[in-house]
């Protein structure tokens, strides 16, 4: 395989490591291993079970090249979080696990992961893969997927994108996730659209939980507009995820707003599907959230060095990214393979809206934000008070941060 020459680690480094003595360990059946055992030369690393295939290539490139062992143990995804938070304060645990740029803000406060030196491969990221692996102005996250929402057209019913949000709606009918607890991930481009984001960003471009955004007068003029849209029925609470989907498998609707995820759905019912950008309601770009996907070091591995080494230089190659995309249909986070990736129409159009996309916060603080966001939209849709719903909502954020 390809070796990452831009590493922060130069070439003489990797026969460094291979002479360490690392602190390994081999996992047993549960997947829970000692990252202070007495193995030398190991890593192991917890990765999603169906990504095992496509990371093997990478551990025996590496074995190879530095005698240094990695095992893969295949875990759940609904647990692998909970599990490494748990373990890594007792000595146990991976050397490096898989997960989601959102785990950063509690993984950073329960201090179990170690920064990671990407040196000048930083660059060859897609910069908001980037940003999403960044916590307080720290990288904590070796990334290698990227994935945003984006329009679903059913391109035999509607030749040609829609110019805006009303223009959409005017051609033929659009369906978006809620539900009768509302969705605002899925709204969240519209409400950018108004100059509303959750938080802003500090001089490092971190979200600050002390600049809460949402009573901006954008975030009542968005208000106002779900309001609108759900008088007029453009959105509905009645239309949860499985409806939306059936409604544009059955033709019923020409725009689906939805992620990568429900694409094969849509063109194994025989749909021809184009992927367009989020129409905006404003003429202000409509920017969705980006959920990026990686990789993590435990603050308590012994093997700090290789596992950083790794990622950064086995990981973080077009070959390993692009065997990783194959997995999972995800647009890689190497700017690189993300390019080779768009080759396929569909892929290309989620990079491009993707281009406008922006991390879902990781911030602790955001967890506040979920447990009323939703309801809020939700009774706004149907038929509350705008102004009075908007400025409960900002309250009660407020006060649950504080």
């Amino acid at each position: 395989m390809k070796v990452n020459k831009r590493g922060v680690l130069a070439a003489g480094a990797i026969a460094i490591v291979s002479t360490l003595t690392l602190a390994g360990c081999s996992a047993g059946t549960s997947g829970g291993s000692s990252s202070g055992g007495d193995d030398s030369g190991s890593l192991t690393v917890w990765v999603d079970a169906e990504r095992v295939d496509a990371l093997q290539g990478a551990a025996d490139a590496y074995q190879d090249k530095t005698g240094v062992k990695v095992e893969l143990v295949g875990k759940s995804v609904d647990d692998m979080k909970d599990d490494f938070i748990q373990q890594v304060p007792t000595g146990k645990g991976p050397d490096i696990v898989m997960g989601a740029h959102d785990w950063l803000g509690e993984l950073s406060t329960n201090g179990v992961v170690a920064p990671i030196e990407l040196g000048d491969s930083s660059e060859d990221y897609l910069p908001v893969a980037l940003q999403a692996a960044t916590y307080d102005g720290t990288v904590y996250m070796l990334p290698y997927a990227v994935e945003n929402i984006a329009v679903l057209r059913n391109a035999d019913l509607v030749p040609q994108p829609a110019t805006s949000f009303d223009d959409m709606v005017s051609k033929r009918k659009f369906v978006v996730e809620q539900g009768t607890e509302g969705n605002p991930y899925h709204l969240y481009p519209f409400q950018t659209a108004f100059g509303a984001p959750v938080f802003g960003t500090d001089d490092s471009g971190s979200y600050d939980p002390s600049d809460l955004q949402l009573g901006s007068e954008g975030g009542f003029a968005f208000a106002d507009w779900l309001g609108a849209q759900g008088a007029a029925g453009t959105l509905n609470t009645d239309v949860d995820g499985e409806i939306a989907k059936q409604q544009f498998l059955d033709g019923t609707a020409a725009f689906w707003l939805t992620g990568p995820w429900n694409v094969g759905a849509a063109t194994d019912a025989g749909i021809n599907v184009a992927i367009d950008p989020i129409p905006s309601p404003t003429g202000q770009t409509a920017s969705p959230f980006a959920g990026v996907k990686g990789f993590f070091v435990s603050a308590e591995s012994k093997n700090k060095v290789a596992a950083n080494d790794f990622l950064v230089n086995y990981i973080g190659t077009e070959d390993v990214q692009l065997e990783l995309f194959k997995a999972g249909n995800v647009l890689p986070a190497l700017t690189a393979a993300a390019d080779s990736a768009a080759s396929d129409p569909i892929i290309a159009g989620f990079q491009a809206v993707g281009a406008d996309a922006v991390p879902m916060p990781a911030i602790p603080a955001m967890g506040a934000v979920w447990q009323y966001w939703g309801v809020a939209e939700a009774a706004i849709i149907n038929g509350a008070d705008p102004k009075a719903t908007w400025q409960k909502l900002v309250d009660d954020v407020t006060a649950a941060i504080k």
